[in-house]
């Protein structure tokens, strides 16, 4: 296989894997919007808290680790972006 056909290979498994993530998450909407919070919301954390739990396990670096919880807390605090604007 030329690095040509490779690039194209890959080229095409990303834009299948794109596609497919695109399909869960309209999947996933029509489910929460046809079932209440209190069934998908416990659901969701749990999804959230393998994927934080996954995160932990890898061995990063403490910069990263620090990036990371920054942009957790601007996420979490969005006032923080009002206030540097005024």
């Amino acid at each position: 296989m030329s690095d040509s056909n490779v690039h194209e290979h890959l080229d095409a498994k990303h834009d299948r894997n794109r596609e497919q993530r695109i399909e869960g998450i309209k999947r996933w909407v029509e489910y929460i919007e046809s079932h209440p919070p209190e069934t998908w919301g416990p659901q969701q954390n749990a999804v959230v808290n393998d994927q934080l739990e996954a995160a932990q396990s890898v061995q990063t670096s403490a910069s990263h680790q620090q990036h990371v919880k920054d942009v957790a807390a601007e996420i979490l605090d969005p006032s923080d972006e009002s206030d540097d604007a005024s």
